[in-house]
This record gives C-alpha cells, sequence and structure tokens, in this order.
C-alpha cells in the first residue's frame, strides 16, 4: 500500500535510460546500469558507455549495500511539502559493490518512515546502509523508491 505523502512532493520524472531503474525499484530490487561490452557499471543511466562508447547495456543487481558518503540536513525554507518534513536528511550513498556509483535517498527509521525520523546525531560520513523500498504517492501518481537504513541503528 503506497505511503501517503505531504502534498507537493516531487516524484522522480523517469526518462527513458532510467526507466528499468524505476522498474526494478518497484520490485524491491537495487539494480544498476552496467555496460555489456566492457562491464562498467554507470549512474546516473544514460545511452551509452563513457568507458568504450558501447550502446549495449544490462540491468545488473546489486547487494543493495553501501556507506553515507555525504549528507546534508535540510531546514526551512523549503518547498511547502517539504517544510513539513523538516529537518530531514539528505544522503548521498556510495554502493558498496562500486563505490564510484552514488544515489542520492534519505536514511530513515523504517521503509515506510518518513523522511527525517533517523536524529540527525545518529548519521555519520562512513556510516554503513543498506537499500529499503518504499512507494510513495502524489495525488493519483504513485512509485517505489529506494532510502536507506543504518546497519547499526
Amino acid at each position: 500500500m503506497p505511503t501517503a505523502t505531504p502534498p507537493g512532493l516531487l516524484l522522480p520524472v523517469p526518462d527513458d535510460d532510467g526507466a528499468p531503474f524505476w522498474e526494478y525499484a518497484a520490485r524491491g530490487e537495487l539494480r544498476v546500469q552496467a555496460c555489456d561490452g566492457c562491464g562498467a557499471w554507470r549512474f546516473p543511466p544514460r545511452p551509452c558507455c563513457p568507458r568504450c562508447g558501447s550502446f549495449a547495456r544490462v540491468w545488473q543487481p546489486t547487494s543493495g549495500r553501501g556507506r553515507v558518503w555525504s549528507y546534508v540536513i535540510a531546514h526551512p525554507p523549503l518547498l511547502p511539502g517539504y517544510a513539513e518534513l523538516a529537518p530531514y536528511d539528505v544522503a548521498v550513498i556510495e554502493l558498496a559493490d562500486d563505490p564510484a556509483i552514488r544515489l542520492v535517498g534519505n536514511v530513515v527509521a523504517a521503509p515506510d518512515a518518513a523522511p527525517g525520523s533517523v536524529d540527525p546525531d545518529r548519521l555519520r560520513i562512513g556510516a554503513p546502509v543498506r537499500a529499503v523500498f518504499a512507494t510513495v504517492k502524489d495525488g493519483e501518481r504513485h512509485m517505489c523508491v529506494p532510502r536507506w537504513l543504518l546497519e547499526r541503528p
């Protein structure tokens, strides 16, 4: 069941290259685009490999594990929907499978918990995290987004 979110939150808008990422997320899978020629992983998804120029691509499963590479605590003034959640973290997570791959998201207390559910004093650069998924909605539109749980709460 989708988790209700405050009105005014911006949901991701998938493009052709990134659509499979969101399809896998809806199944609870964290996958990353990889070159089917040289095997290099890439994120964000794009049409061709920056290493070898191949247009062949596959979606590789990840362990779903990573570390907090950086984070910020957002405080008002913010867009109205986000101001209701503040303060909350926005974290950059480097994947354990390939530290060159970094994703942005929230560290939360539980998959269905709201951003801001983790005390900012518990966040640290290098803290191990694992991916979880939550379905969020804005009106009739909904999608599954990755979030992050601290491995050592």
